[in-house]
C-alpha cells in the first residue's frame, strides 16, 4: 500500500513539473488529470491543494496585467453579471422543481453556474446547512461540465468568428470554475485571457450578496458562514502594484508566467478530482438541471452579447 501511494506521488510530482514546460496547454492538463482518474491512479492530497493552487495562480497572474484595460473590462462586465447572475439563480430554482431535484442541489449548482463553480458552490453550502452528498452531487456536476467547456468553448469561438473581447466576456459568464474559463481564454487569445479572468473575477465577488441573501431568505441557514473571497482583492493589488511601480516590470513578467503555468497544474489536479463513479452517483436529474442550465446560460448570454 505504501509503495503504491510514493508511486503515486513520484507520478504526480513529475507531471506537476511537465506543466511548467511551454507545450502543455490546458486541455493537455486538464485531459491528463482526468485520463489518470479514469486509470484509478488518484492522490489522496491532490484536492486539498487545487483551490491553493488555482488561487496563487490568479494572483500572479494579476501582475501581468493593464490597470487600464482590467478597469475597461471592469466597466463592460458589471451590468452582464447583475442581469445574468439574477437570472440564472431564478432559472436553476425553476429548473430544480421541473426536474424534482433537492432544493438545495438546485441552489447549490444554479450558484456555481451563476457565479464561480466549485468556489461559489463551496461558500454557500455551509449557508445552506447543505449534506455532504448534496455537496458532492453539484460539485461533481460543475466539474464535469467545466471540462466540457474548456474543450469545446474555443471550437465554438472559432466557428462563429468571436472577437477576443466578446469571447473572453461570454466564458466569464457561461463558464462555471475560474479555473477553466482562463483555461479556455488562454486557448482562444491573450486578449480573450485578459478579459475572461477580469469579468470572472468580478462575478465572483458576487458571492457576498449572493451568500447574505440566502442567509436573509433561508430558515435553517447560518448568517455566520459568509466567506469573502480574500484572493480577489490580493489579485487586485497585484495588477495595482505592477501598473505603479512599472521599474519591476521584467520580475512581473516572471510572475505572471509563474501563473500562468500554475493555472495548468491546477487543471491537472481538477481533471484528477473528476470520477466516473461519483458521476454516475450524482443521477441523472442533478446532471438534468445542470446541463439544461449550463446550455440556456451559454445560448442566452451569446445572444445577449452579440446584441
Amino acid at each position: 500500500m505504501n509503495k503504491k501511494i510514493k508511486k503515486t506521488s513520484w507520478l504526480y510530482t513529475v507531471i506537476i513539473f511537465v506543466c511548467f514546460l511551454p507545450f502543455v496547454s490546458p486541455v493537455v492538463a486538464l485531459g491528463t488529470g482526468i485520463l489518470l482518474s479514469a486509470l484509478g491512479i488518484k492522490s489522496d492530497s491532490a484536492g486539498k491543494y487545487t483551490a491553493k493552487v488555482l488561487q496563487a495562480s490568479i494572483v500572479l497572474m494579476g501582475f501581468g496585467m493593464s490597470l487600464h484595460e482590467v478597469l475597461a473590462a471592469s466597466k463592460s462586465g458589471f451590468l452582464h453579471t447583475a442581469v445574468s447572475v439574477s437570472l440564472v439563480m431564478i432559472c436553476g430554482i425553476l429548473l430544480g422543481r421541473l426536474f424534482k431535484v433537492e432544493k438545495n442541489i438546485s441552489l447549490l449548482i444554479a450558484s456555481g453556474t451563476a457565479i464561480c463553480g466549485g468556489s461559489a458552490i463551496a461558500a454557500v453550502a455551509p449557508i445552506l446547512n447543505s449534506k455532504d452528498y448534496q455537496n458532492s452531487f453539484a460539485l461533481i456536476v460543475v466539474f464535469v461540465l467545466n471540462g466540457l467547456a474548456l474543450l469545446l468553448f474555443p471550437l465554438v469561438g472559432w466557428k462563429l468568428g468571436l472577437s477576443q473581447e466578446t469571447f473572453g466576456n461570454w466564458a466569464a459568464i457561461a463558464i462555471h470554475d475560474t479555473s477553466s474559463v482562463v483555461g479556455a481564454g488562454a486557448v482562444y487569445g491573450d486578449k480573450a485571457l485578459q478579459v475572461a479572468t477580469t469579468v470572472k473575477l468580478i462575478r465572483a465577488l458576487w458571492i457576498i450578496p449572493l451568500s447574505i441573501v440566502l442567509a436573509l431568505l433561508g430558515k435553517n441557514t447560518s448568517r455566520k458562514s459568509i466567506r469573502f473571497p480574500w484572493f480577489i482583492l490580493f489579485f487586485v493589488l497585484a495588477i495595482g502594484f505592477a501598473n505603479l511601480f512599472p521599474a519591476f516590470a521584467t520580475t512581473y513578467s516572471h510572475f505572471s508566467w509563474l501563473g500562468k503555468r500554475g493555472m495548468m497544474v491546477a487543471l491537472f489536479l481538477i481533471g484528477s478530482n473528476i470520477s466516473y463513479r461519483e458521476m454516475k452517483q450524482s443521477g441523472v436529474k442533478s446532471f438534468a438541471l445542470g446541463i439544461s442550465l449550463w446550455v440556456l446560460t451559454s445560448v442566452a448570454s451569446l445572444l445577449m452579447l452579440s446584441l
